[in-house]
């Protein structure tokens, strides 16, 4: 594939591991392991992504507003959602700049404008490795000057009625109606998936911290299990049930959290001065399970 050669989206497979990929916000569209999938198309501006990159940081901003290093900086909405949301990547059309049967390279670069004061480049590399899907997503400032960035995985796990999630944080923050963080505290015992246990049936869009980068799932009803790993910067997390669909779960990787704008230490935000650089990778290990009958 020709550098920045545009696709409509191409598949990547190795041994059991299948995965689609597009250029529209470098995403996963589809992955399947052993026919099963466990990333499903739910997100995105029209539903069709699995998982998406969030650039030049993730969730949303209070006020569509900023002051950082003694200047202040604006945004505009750029969803139906009343405040900037997830960066610039997920909506955009990326470069493929490489591929091969199981890897796919993009890169995205943009000027800052009226909705964000960020210029930037991002890449984002798909690659299959044995059983595992690997996500790496790097950002430059290609601004005039510092600001703070971060990234983020934002992947759409099957869920099923035995779903299970292990993974364990030493801190949670509750979620103000406007869907932004409010108070860190001790995880409440309803959200500590220290030890592995069923996801809970209830609305849940929080951010963790306290977190060694592993969490692991199993979806015994389709005999398959991942460990998800990252590194890098993503040393925090979000975790997004929502009520009204019970198909997916979201658990985010990410260097910083929700509001990180306007939280003390910029809420793990990174400045960086121009042409300084930001990295992180997810990687995502399947193995089979002893396939569960319904009845047990």
């Amino acid at each position: 594939m020709s550098e920045g050669q545009a696709v409509s989206g191409i598949e990547l497979r190795h041994g059991d591991l299948a995965v689609r990929v597009s250029p529209q916000g470098a995403a996963v569209t589809a992955a399947t392991f052993r026919g099963m999938p466990f990333l499903v198309a739910a997100g995105g501006p029209d539903g069709a992504m699995a998982n998406f990159a969030m650039v030049p940081f993730g969730n949303r901003v209070e006020d569509n507003a900023m002051s950082f290093a003694g200047r202040n900086y604006a945004f505009q909405p750029n969803t139906s959602d009343p405040l900037y949301r997830h960066g610039d990547g997920w909506l955009s059309l990326w470069q493929l700049e490489d591929s091969s049967p199981e890897h796919a390279e993009f890169s995205f670069s943009r000027a800052a404008d009226r909705v964000s004061p960020y210029a930037y480049l991002t890449r984002q590399e798909i690659r299959l490795a044995g059983n595992a899907l690997v996500l790496t997503l790097s950002v430059e400032n290609r601004g005039e000057a510092a600001l703070p960035f971060g990234l983020g995985q934002h992947p759409f796990f099957a869920r099923t009625p035995k779903t299970r999630l292990t993974i364990a944080a030493d801190r949670y923050w509750n979620e103000r109606p406007d869907h932004l963080p409010d108070m860190p505290g001790p995880v409440p015992d309803y959200f500590d998936f220290g030890s592995e246990k069923l996801l809970p049936d209830r609305w849940m869009n929080n951010a963790f911290e306290g977190w060694n980068g592993q969490a692991a799932i199993a979806w015994p009803e389709l005999g398959i299990q991942a460990a998800l790993e990252a590194d890098g910067a993503l040393d925090r997390f979000m975790l997004y049930m929502p009520v009204d669909r019970s198909d997916f779960f979201c658990l985010e990787p990410m260097s910083h959290l929700p509001n990180g704008h306007h939280l003390p230490d910029l809420g793990g935000l990174t400045p960086l001065a121009p042409g300084e650089t930001l990295a992180g990778g997810v990687t995502i290990l399947m193995s089979g399970l002893p396939v569960q009958s319904e009845g047990r």
